[in-house]
């Protein structure tokens, strides 16, 4: 199974999701890099730019209301 979905054909540049092109029956590989890759030997320090692992960071993550929450939510909106 190919690494991406979308698969461009090396011989005749035809889009395709399979990794064998159906119009010419040439190989094809994946039409863009992966975004990152679980090889990434610079990861550490991609997440030191972002400043992943500071408490800012983890504080400025949006979170879910929690299950008290939502039900008194919902019970304000049948009030209504």
């Amino acid at each position: 199974m190919p690494r991406q979905l979308l698969q461009r054909c090396l011989d005749c540049n035809a889009w395709c999701l399979q990794t064998i092109c159906p119009t010419c029956g040439g190989k094809a590989q994946a039409a863009a890099p992966l975004k990152w890759s679980p090889e990434d030997h610079r990861a550490n320090v991609r997440r030191q730019l972002n400043k992943v692992e500071s408490a800012e960071w983890t504080q400025s993550i949006p979170t879910l209301p929690s299950l008290d929450e939502m039900r008194a939510g919902a019970h304000q909106k049948e009030e209504e």
